[in-house]
Order: C-alpha cells, then sequence, then structure tokens
C-alpha cells in the first residue's frame, strides 16, 4: 500500500522530477498560465498552491523557502506583493485546469493551467427560498405603498405652488385663538405703519410753530381801538376848525380907544 507517498513519479527519478516541477512553477507564477499533460497539470496544482500560500503569509522564513523553490527572485517579490490583494479572499483553489484534447503524435491529453483573477470576487448571497405568505406580504406591501406614493406626488406640488393657509374648523377654541392671533398681527402692522407718519406731521408741526413766532417777534403788535375811541374820532372828523374867524383876527387892526 501507498501510504504517506503523495505525488506522482512519471516514470522519473527524483531529481529529474523536482527539477522539472520547479521550472513549471516558476514558468507559471511568471506568464500566470501554461500549457502541459493532464497529468503533469494535476500534479503542478500542489505546487503552485503551497506557493501562494507562502505568499500570503509574507515573512521572511516564507520568502526564503519559497526562494529555494522557484528559480527566479523577480518573480518571488512579485507573488509576495501581490498575494493579498488578489486571493487575500479565497483560502485555496488558486488554480483552473482547462483540458484541451488530445496531442497530435501520441494522443497525449493535453490541458491548461492558470492563475484564478480573484480581484473582484466577493462572497455570493445564498438566495432564501420564498414561501406563500412572504409573497402575500410583498403583494400588500406594494399595494399600501402605491397610494402613499401617489400623496407624496401631490403634496410636492402643493408646495410648488404657493396656497394661502386655511384653517379647518375643527375646534371652535382653536379658530378663536388663531382669528385673534391674526387680528393682533394686522394691528401690529398697522402701528409699524402709522409711527413714520406720526413722526413726520409732528416735526412738520413743530417747524410751523416755530415759523410763527419768529415771525410774531420781527413784526410790531397792532393797538386795537375800543368802541368809544372810534366814535370820538369820527365825531372829531365831522366839526372842522373856523378859519374865518383867525383870518378876520390877523386882518383888522387893533384901533387904540381914545
Amino acid at each position: 500500500m501507498r501510504h504517506r507517498k503523495a505525488g506522482l513519479k512519471l516514470n522519473r527519478t527524483p531529481s529529474h522530477r523536482n527539477a522539472m516541477f520547479r521550472n513549471m512553477v516558476t514558468s507559471l507564477l511568471k506568464h500566470e498560465r501554461i500549457r502541459t499533460t493532464g497529468a503533469k497539470a494535476k500534479e503542478i496544482r500542489r505546487w503552485a498552491d503551497h506557493m501562494i500560500t507562502l505568499a500570503k503569509r509574507g515573512d521572511l522564513h516564507a520568502r526564503r523557502q519559497a526562494l529555494a523553490i522557484v528559480r527566479e527572485k523577480e518573480v518571488v517579490h512579485k507573488l509576495f506583493e501581490q498575494a493579498d490583494e488578489r486571493f487575500g479572499a479565497v483560502s485555496g483553489g488558486y488554480t483552473r485546469v482547462i483540458k484541451l484534447g488530445r496531442r497530435p503524435g501520441d494522443a497525449a491529453p493535453m490541458s491548461l493551467v492558470e492563475l484564478i483573477a480573484l480581484q473582484a470576487t466577493k462572497k455570493k448571497k445564498t438566495k432564501k427560498k420564498k414561501t406563500k405568505t412572504e409573497g402575500k406580504q410583498k403583494k400588500k406591501a406594494v399595494d399600501k405603498k402605491a397610494p402613499a406614493v401617489a400623496e407624496g406626488v401631490k403634496k410636492d406640488e402643493k408646495e410648488k405652488t404657493p396656497v394661502t393657509p386655511k384653517v379647518k374648523a375643527t375646534d371652535t377654541k382653536e379658530v378663536a385663538e388663531v382669528e385673534a392671533k391674526k387680528a393682533s398681527v394686522k394691528e401690529a402692522s398697522v402701528k409699524t405703519k402709522d409711527e413714520p407718519l406720526k413722526v413726520k406731521t409732528e416735526s412738520a408741526k413743530v417747524k410751523a410753530k416755530s415759523a410763527v413766532g419768529e415771525t410774531k417777534e420781527d413784526t410790531p403788535a397792532k393797538k386795537t381801538k375800543s368802541a368809544p375811541e372810534k366814535q370820538a374820532a369820527t365825531a372829531v372828523k365831522k366839526d372842522p376848525p373856523d378859519t374865518t374867524t383867525k383870518k378876520d383876527a390877523v386882518k383888522k387892526p387893533v384901533k387904540d380907544e381914545e
């Protein structure tokens, strides 16, 4: 029995076999795909997966172990840089084998081995089977949402168009309070409008009073005559003085009496 004897011999010596697989792993990691026979393709998968697990570990010891197998240092450094980003989400299954058919000549089965690009892979979500009750509940929810959506559209249209607020007469107290608030708001607005007019009228009155006071000071006050004084003046005007007596007195010489 072949217990604890993994791997294929492939009719080769251990040194030849190890050298061959080291070369194949190096070329696979460098070019990301190779074409070989089916038996060698199945065996090379073991070697490639081991190298990628070492690269994911990423420490110095793992790097030295990989350098002991892979023949090119640049390939090892490139693998260690890209391992976490490319294969970090998956543990195992880093390679793919595609059968190509038989080789002409000896009719050996040929296969293509390539690395899987796992950069944009995500875990698949398992879908639960829908039951009859869940389907009915979803339909009811959709039916309930439809009028709500229509109401929302109507509300948006109302908000766009300016509408005067209306008060519903549900409670008399609320209506009275609303009317009182409106009246107080109107009175306040009227007061605010009348205040500048009052200030203007008061200022005009003050200016007029000041102008009248100045004119009174400039012009002397006229004396008003009483009723008897007016009558005496008219009487004096009616009776003019006798001018003839005065003239005669002047003309006639005074005779001396003997």
